[in-house]
C-alpha cells in the first residue's frame, strides 16, 4: 500500500461526516440500562478514538438525529445527562440462552462454538459482557471432530429449498477409532426431505437411491459438504409424514405398530412419565406408594432399555408378550454379558 493511500484512510477514517456512525456504534458498544454514558464521556471518546472534536450541544443534536431514524436511545437527567442504546436484536436473557444453547451443542467443534459464542457476546453491550460469562457445566459433552458441519447443513437446506438431490460420503468408526467410509467408499444419493434435530444431533431424513427407502443420516457424520445434484428430488412417498417418521425413528412411541403397555412406577417416578410421554396417558392408583399407567408406544430396544433404567421403579405389567420379550432380552444380556 503506497504512503499516499495510507495518508487518504487516514484522513477519511477522521472525517467528521462519519460522526453520527461512530456514535451509533459508541452507543451499540459501550450502553445498555445499567451503563450509561454522560455527554462528556462521548465528547472525550469521540476525540480520543476518533479525533473528532464535538460540542455538548452536537450530542445532542446526533442523538436527536439517531433516534428519529429508528433508533430507541434513551435519555435522562441527573446531574448529568446519559444516554444509553436501548433497542437491541437480543436481549442479555436471550443471549444467555443462545450462548448455553451453542456451547452444549455437539454438532460444531468446541473451536467454532468458542468463536461462534464471541460474536454473541458481541451483540452486547461491553458493560454486558461479564453478565454472559456463562456457568453451564457439560459432564463428558463430547464436540464434534467434523469442522465442515456448518457448511454441511448450508448445503443440504439449500437443496431442500430447491428440491435439488444431494451425493455425499458417509462414514463411522471403526475399532481402532479410525473413520471409515460406508457403501465401499463410494457415495449415497439422497432426495433430501427435511432436517431434524434430536437430543444433540441433527439428522437428515431423505430418500435414498442406494437402499430404495427413507433414511436417515447424522449430519455430522458426513464426510465432506455434499455436491448439490442438477437433479430433482424423488417425490415423497405418499406415506411419509415427518413427524410419524420421526416419533418411529427416534422415539418409543409410534401412531402404527404401538400398543398399549401397563406400568406399575413408584410414585415419585411420574415427572419421567410426563417428559416422555407428555399428559396423554391414563394413571389409576395402584396403592399408596404406587401407580398404574397405559402408555402407547412401540415396544423396542429403545423403550426397553429406558425402562432398565429405572432399576425396578418401574416395572412393565402387561401385557404378558411384552413382559416376555423384555425378560428375553435381559436373559440374552446376562448370557452374553
Amino acid at each position: 500500500m503506497s504512503q499516499e493511500n495510507t495518508k487518504e484512510e487516514v484522513s477519511l477514517k477522521n472525517d467528521p461526516r462519519l460522526r453520527l456512525f461512530y456514535l451509533y456504534r459508541m452507543l451499540l458498544e459501550n450502553t445498555d440500562e445499567e451503563n450509561p454514558m454522560t455527554t462528556n464521556q462521548i465528547v472525550a471518546q469521540m476525540q480520543r478514538q476518533h479525533e473528532i472534536k464535538m460540542h455538548r450541544t452536537t450530542v445532542a443534536t446526533d442523538i436527536d438525529l439517531l433516534r428519529s431514524a429508528g433508533l430507541d436511545i434513551i435519555k435522562y437527567r441527573g446531574r448529568s445527562t446519559r444516554y444509553y442504546l436501548a433497542g437491541r436484536e437480543f436481549s442479555v436473557a436471550e443471549l444467555k440462552i443462545l450462548i448455553d444453547a451453542v456451547q452444549s451443542s455437539k454438532l460444531i467443534t468446541a473451536k467454532q462454538s468458542a468463536n461462534l459464542i464471541a460474536k454473541l457476546a458481541s451483540l452486547a453491550s461491553k458493560g454486558s459482557a461479564q453478565k454472559l460469562k456463562r456457568n453451564i457445566h457439560i459432564t463428558g459433552r463430547a464436540k464434534s471432530e467434523n469442522k465442515k458441519a456448518y457448511y454441511i447443513v448450508d448445503a443440504i437446506n439449500e437443496a431442500i429449498n430447491k428440491e435439488l438431490k444431494i451425493s455425499f460420503q458417509y462414514f463411522e468408526y471403526d475399532a481402532r477409532r479410525k473413520k471409515k467410509l460406508r457403501n465401499e467408499g463410494e457415495p449415497y444419493t439422497i432426495s433430501p426431505y427435511d432436517l431434524h434435530w434430536d437430543g444433540d444431533f441433527y439428522y437428515l431424513i431423505g430418500y435414498c437411491d442406494e437402499r430404495e427407502s427413507v433414511r436417515t443420516f447424522r449430519v455430522d457424520r458426513i464426510f465432506n459438504a455434499p455436491e448439490i445434484l442438477n437433479e430433482r428430488i424423488e417425490p415423497k412417498p405418499e406415506d411419509y409424514e415427518v413427524d410419524r417418521f420421526i416419533n418411529e425413528a427416534f422415539h418409543m412411541y409410534v401412531s402404527e405398530g404401538s400398543e398399549t403397555v401397563t406400568l406399575l412406577c413408584e410414585n415419585s417416578q411420574m415427572k419421567y412419565l410426563v417428559d416422555k410421554f407428555g399428559m396423554k396417558f391414563t394413571v389409576k392408583k395402584a396403592d399408596s406408594e404406587h401407580f398404574r399407567a397405559n402408555v402407547k408406544v412401540f415396544c423396542s430396544p429403545t423403550f426397553y432399555a429406558w425402562v432398565f433404567g429405572f432399576k425396578g421403579a418401574i416395572v412393565i405389567e402387561g401385557p404378558e408378550a411384552v413382559r416376555a420379550e423384555f425378560r428375553s432380552m435381559l436373559r440374552h444380556q446376562l448370557e452374553n454379558g
